[in-house]
């Protein structure tokens, strides 16, 4: 396994269009009309006219844009463009829950098919058989996302052929079961309530950012992905439509709207019981076909996050054999484990806020696509959308009507959108967090912005007991020359400077000019002369060039931060003399469950680093209460020699 292999480009026009039909097929295909006819009536056929028109010219705006920018992040790429890394962070983390929620909702209505609500007997401590099996297929169907785009496309072909086979099964004999007399009147509710029922319809014809996290695998993604973007869409519609049409000409809206199966009462009057039965095992085909889409697509996104730093550096590393995202997909099966078992109970509600919360993602989308045609006039556009200046902007004004009205109409509808609010803004701290553990420009402003709560945190940072530690590694400093790279607010150069005495020299270096300043003021305040202070705004490329030599090196929460950790060591080997020691102490397993900075989660790539720079060292990992410490301290040598 190497890091930052290529992705294989596998992926043809067929797979692009079975990917985005089977993403689009989900539960709102089957249940959209029976809860929008309560809204609209027999206007629910208007409704999913206007559903399909507007999601066709969507399709299009997504084609235009991956055209323009056809990597494995997509939507997240897109809005990095437009909008800024923080506000495309945002847009990214709510695309991944987005299709989490989704994901789970599609598994759950299929178990729902599959066994009753009485099937439930409880196991392993509480967990219901339906749940285990679910976990199982999420299991199995991250393996075939694990094992290449040869095989996770040959699967989704299959299931598109299930998916069109399916709903053609109830349209073309249903035409001879069609009642007229059921479309009279048309209109029983007032047309305002058609834009009701879209917001339930919605989800039906959904799913094109699946497409968009592939670019970066497919053929020609520039003409590949927007004709096949635009095509599924009209596929899936006009199946939407034709089956929606039989089922209201069948059964009278009325009645049609008191089905929890309404496909499948459909299919039992042209088929039969037992054809209902065929018809009732396509639908759970079909609905496992759209959750294989959104476990294929969106470990790509995840990958892309973490080329950036934004998201868990370890997700983009790719398998050298079978060129998948395999650390992504991974974590993609765990966290659909644990929201599946989370989710026990609440399908109503995760069902609710998928369409608000899709809503409000590709109104960001589509709102970027005028924005780059402004910000980047000259860009290689292979595909353009039409009137795109202001088409994407009277959509997103669609979008959010048709929020406001469930808002107004909708019952609790405000409680669920506030729950929406409170998911986009837990991922503001985790922005923070991983900024500040993976990005070593922006830890400059933070540093500055956070140093006084950094001297008020400072015994919970880096508590007394572990500067202890860290002083009383080498014990014979008295006197000496002592860089110290990194200084911070000097928690531990108080200490150093005891331990060296006034024969001894300290360089205290720092890249925050706010945490010097305090360094500065805690040093005079003691009466402290032999520790020299210096602002280094470019610490994370250097040695200071004003510290020629010294004896020992200690560091305390820099090598996440260093561009070139090489460099740094080479750096400092020139500054001590033979045999001169160093000490690094970094901070790992933050709160038990961030992971570490790639470079300090392999102890022996860390290891080989050191000696390739000439330091012979020891590594030991020690507990802290809310966070380890990775030791790494050692001495310059030629040889690979024991530390004692």
């Amino acid at each position: 396994m190497v890091f930052m292999a290529e992705l294989k480009k596998g992926l043809g026009f067929w797979t692009i269009i079975a990917l985005t039909l089977t993403s689009m097929v989900g539960t709102g295909m089957f249940l959209g009309t029976s809860i929008g006819a309560g809204y609209a009536g027999n206007g629910v056929l208007l409704a999913w006219a206007f559903v399909l028109i507007i999601a066709v010219y969507v399709a299009a705006c997504f084609g235009e844009l991956t055209a323009m920018l056809p990597r494995a992040g997509g939507v997240y790429e897109f809005s990095k463009k437009a909008y800024g890394r923080f506000v495309s962070f945002l847009i990214g983390w709510l695309t991944w829950l987005m299709a989490n929620i989704g994901f789970i909702v599609l598994l759950i209505a299929a178990m729902n098919y599959v066994l009753p609500a009485s099937f439930s007997a409880d196991i392993f401590y509480g967990l219901s058989y339906k749940l285990l099996i679910a976990a199982a297929i999420i299991i199995i169907m991250n393996l075939v996302a694990y094992f290449g785009v040869d095989t996770s496309a040959a699967v989704l072909i299959v299931f598109a052929f299930i998916t069109v086979a399916l709903f053609l099964s109830i349209i073309i004999p249903g035409f001879m079961e069609v009642n007229m007399n059921n479309f009279a009147p048309f209109m029983t509710k007032p047309f305002f309530m058609v834009f009701v029922a879209m917001f339930f319809m919605m989800e039906a014809l959904m799913g094109w950012e699946s497409a968009s996290f592939l670019s970066e695998e497919t053929k020609n993604p520039e003409k590949t992905i927007p004709k096949a973007l635009v095509i599924s869409t009209i596929i899936a519609g006009l199946l939407g439509i034709g089956t929606a049409f039989i089922s209201l000409g069948i059964i009278n809206w009325s009645q049609l709207v008191g089905s929890a199966a309404p496909m499948s009462d459909v299919a039992n009057i042209i088929f039969g019981a037992q054809g209902s039965k065929l018809i009732s095992w396509g639908i759970i085909l079909t609905l496992m076909g759209s959750a294989v889409g959104v476990v294929i697509s969106t470990p790509r996104l995840l990958l892309a996050m973490a080329r950036d730093k934004l998201f868990i550096s370890q997700l983009a590393r790719i398998h050298k054999k079978w060129q998948t995202p395999y650390n992504a997909i991974i974590f993609q099966c765990i966290v659909s484990v644990v929201l599946l078992l989370a989710a026990a109970g609440k399908y109503e509600l995760l069902l609710s806020m998928f369409t608000p919360l899709a809503l409000v993602t590709y109104v960001f989308v589509l709102l970027a696509l005028p924005i780059l045609r402004r910000k980047m006039p000259e860009a290689n556009r292979p595909f353009k959308v039409p009137f795109g200046k202001f088409g994407p902007i009277l959509i997103s004004l669609i979008y959010l009507a048709i929020i406001i009205v469930w808002l107004y109409t909708g019952a609790d509808a405000i409680n669920i959108f506030r729950l929406i609010i409170s998911l986009l803004l837990f991922g503001i701290p985790i922005y923070l967090v991983l900024i500040f553990l993976y990005n070593p420009d922006a830890i400059v402003s933070f540093s500055n912005y956070f140093a006084h709560l950094t001297l008020w945190m400072e015994n919970i940072l880096l508590p007394k007991y572990v500067r202890k530690q860290i002083t009383g590694i080498f014990r014979d400093i008295e006197g000496k020359s002592i860089l110290e790279y990194g200084a911070g607010v000097g928690t531990l150069t108080l200490h150093l400077a005891e331990l060296v005495g006034p024969k001894g020299r300290i360089f205290a270096t720092d890249l925050s000019h706010r945490n010097i300043h305090l360094l500065r003021k805690r040093l005079e305040k003691k009466g402290i002369k032999h520790v020299t202070v210096i602002h280094d705004e470019h610490q994370v490329n250097r040695v200071h060039p004003s510290v020629e030599s010294v004896d020992i090196i200690f560091s305390v929460g820099m090598i996440s931060y260093i561009q070139d950790i090489k460099k740094i060591l080479t750096e400092m080997n020139r500054r001590l003399p033979e045999a001169g020691r160093i000490c690094f102490v970094e901070y790992v397993n933050f709160f038990r469950v961030l992971p570490d900075a790639a470079l300090l989660s392999d102890i022996t790539k860390l290891k080989n680093i050191f000696r390739e720079a000439g330091f012979s060292v020891q590594i030991d990992k020690r507990k802290g209460l809310l966070w380890n410490y990775l030791f790494i301290y050692g001495i310059k040598s030629e040889r690979d020699v024991p530390m004692i």
